[in-house]
């Protein structure tokens, strides 16, 4: 799934426009506590011709989510980041209104925000909604990192070929250790790096190659890059195989082989210092 944050004066009415403009299944999250409101189409005008734009002509889900985790779907969670991880395997796109975090593609709209002041990275910029440039957009999130949970690679092995052949799905998720002994100092966050594309194609080959094993039917990867902060997920592996054996002796394989053959680099930052861990090696 990708999700993109658009924050400012008009917020509501490009998030709109832009869920028009998206292919594929499209989640729109708003507020709930009456701040922002995603117009909808009402009885009385739907079928008019000068009916007001609707939200749920282009939108598969909508959610609005409150201050205290509710949300209009009928349950809680722990902001923002469990809606994206809740969404994702199910959304192509998610499209919220004024929220922001880090590894999230932002568009900031009117003249008083500064790219400084929200922690996703800024796309785009516009006075208004109207000044939006749609294409442009559209075309920049086609290059974004799309947000990836290890129940995605789940249901996309879930949908293998020969799933009905596998007995196990053995997955493992990395994620930042805030400290390996009790006296370390806090790791605050980790930031990854990649060469353009290069990560990718190796990941998918290594797949590719684990996938050729005998009881083995599908392999997936994923490593995030960006900042990740303490106790946030970093990398997963998922193997659909016809048994524990073999699925668990993969699982274990694919991460190490992603480990030393997959040119990722990890800056660490402390309480009291920062360092790249490949110059400490």
């Amino acid at each position: 799934m990708q999700p993109i944050s658009i924050v400012g004066p008009g917020s509501a009415d490009l998030a709109v426009a832009l869920a028009e403009r998206l292919d594929g299944r499209v989640a729109l999250v708003g507020h709930a506590d009456g701040s922002v409101e995603i117009e909808r189409r009402s009885d009385a005008t739907e079928g008019r011709s000068d009916a007001p734009p609707s939200a749920t002509a282009a939108v598969d889900t909508e959610l609005a989510l409150a201050a205290d985790g509710s949300w209009t779907g009928g349950g809680t969670v722990d902001g923002f980041d469990d809606l994206l991880d809740g969404l994702a395997p199910d959304h192509d796109y998610l499209v919220a209104v004024d929220e922001s975090r880090l590894r999230v593609p932002v568009i900031l709209l009117g003249t008083d925000l500064d790219p400084t002041d929200v922690p996703g990275t800024a796309i785009a910029t516009a006075e208004s909604p109207d000044a939006a440039d749609l294409d442009r957009i559209v075309a920049s999130l086609d290059d974004a990192e799309p947000w990836v949970t290890r129940e995605t690679l789940v249901r996309r092995v879930e949908a293998s070929a020969d799933a009905d052949r596998a007995g196990a799905i053995a997955t493992f998720t990395g994620r930042v250790r805030a400290r390996d002994a009790p006296e370390d100092d806090r790791t605050t966050h980790l930031a990854f790096e990649t060469y353009e594309g290069v990560a990718a194609e190796r990941m998918d080959a290594i797949a590719a190659e684990l996938t050729e094993r005998d009881g083995v039917f599908d392999v997936r990867m994923h490593h995030r890059t960006g900042v990740i902060e303490a106790a946030e997920d970093i990398v997963f592996v998922v193997v659909l195989a016809g048994h524990r054996r073999e699925a668990f002796r993969t699982v274990e394989d694919g991460i190490d082989r992603l480990k030393d053959e997959v040119p990722i680099f990890k800056k660490e930052t402390t309480e009291s210092e920062e360092f790249w861990i490949h110059r400490r090696e």
